[in-house]
């Protein structure tokens, strides 16, 4: 029989003629050319030339006629089939349907526009027929079309789909390698839908902050008609249980008692990345002081080698209570401080 052209269609040999609209279209905005990346430009022209005889031979009840009684061969060269050796003798018997029939195909291109709607301008003289010459129009200016690929006859593109990513500060501050398995459909080359996971790898870059935005251009879900989505990350923060941070800075919170604040005090400090920092406290600290270290805080993803500052926030504990001879040692020893 030659090409079957019901197996192209995915349809079954009782197909009406809404289920062949139907699946004309759903392969036609799979197949057509102007849907396909340039890589697949080839594979894409040759699979909606197939697609498009199909649906006018079988769309047409003549053609289809024809084509159910003596297959491929039979319609396109307007005679019957020799019969095999085995029924010879019954030959005089078979004749074709319209001996005047001449199988013409239609223009892929005029098929798609009229199913899917033709140009507002009416479309005709050396317009039609681009198929031939190995490209496609992108109908432009195709309005009846919107409803399936938005306005001007482009395909429509779905909001991105955003997902948070927890980070730890310790993770933005050195930088980590995350990777996120997500799950899709997408199209086989046969018109067939399946889900495919797939694992998308993130480098987080130190300095990064909250808000962060990383995109995976059309990784959502593949649709007729419909480009796929971008997938969107945001990077979201994790609480840390010692350093808050500030734009490029690092808070940290550290608490002395009254004698420290008025006799001194060394901290040791362990950074975000494991080194540890000595910062000892010589002069009287009043309640509320901020010590700076500088470029001890984040580093800024836009200027490598740079860092935030790291700021520490002092509070100075008083004593619940105090007896009369503490009162009296105190009066004694600062009374005559000013």
């Amino acid at each position: 029989m030659g090409v079957d052209y019901y197996n192209i269609l995915k349809v079954n040999r009782n197909a009406s003629e809404d289920d062949l609209r139907k699946s004309y279209k759903r392969l036609a905005m799979i197949w057509h050319p102007d849907k396909n990346p340039t890589a697949k430009r080839t594979e894409a022209e040759a699979k909606f030339k197939q697609i498009s005889e199909a649906y006018d031979v079988l769309s047409d009840p003549q053609k289809r006629q024809i084509y159910d009684l003596y297959g491929e061969e039979g319609l396109k060269s307007g005679q019957c089939p020799p019969p095999s050796p085995s029924t010879s003798r019954h030959y005089f018997q078979r004749q074709h349907p319209n001996p005047s029939f001449r199988f013409k195909p239609r223009n892929a291109e005029d098929i798609y526009e009229e199913l899917f709607g033709s140009e507002s301008g009416g479309g005709g003289g050396n317009e039609r027929g681009n198929y031939s010459r190995g490209h496609f129009r992108n109908n432009t200016n195709n309005s009846s079309s919107s409803s399936y690929f938005g306005n001007g006859g482009d395909m429509k593109k779905p909001n991105a789909i955003e997902n948070l990513l927890p980070c730890s500060l310790e993770e933005l501050y050195k930088g980590a390698t995350k990777k996120m398995k997500i799950c899709r459909n997408i199209f086989e080359g046969t018109g067939k839908v399946r889900t495919l996971e797939e694992i998308l790898t993130i480098e987080i870059k130190p300095g990064w902050k909250k808000g962060t935005k990383i995109t995976f251009p059309e990784k959502g879900n593949q649709e007729p008609g419909i480009i796929p989505a971008d997938i969107v990350f945001v990077v979201d923060e994790k609480p840390h249980a010692t350093y808050v941070r500030d734009g490029n800075d690092l808070v940290i919170k550290q608490e002395i008692t009254l004698l420290e604040a008025l006799t001194g005090k060394t901290f040791n400090l362990t950074t975000l990345d494991g080194r540890n920092i000595v910062l000892p406290l010589t002069d009287i600290v009043k309640p509320g002081v901020e010590v700076v270290v500088p470029n001890e805080g984040m580093p800024i993803s836009k200027e490598p080698g740079k860092k935030g500052n790291l700021r520490v926030k002092i509070d100075v504990r008083y004593p619940s209570r105090l007896t009369s001879e503490q009162k009296f040692e105190l009066r004694r020893v600062l009374g005559g401080v000013s």
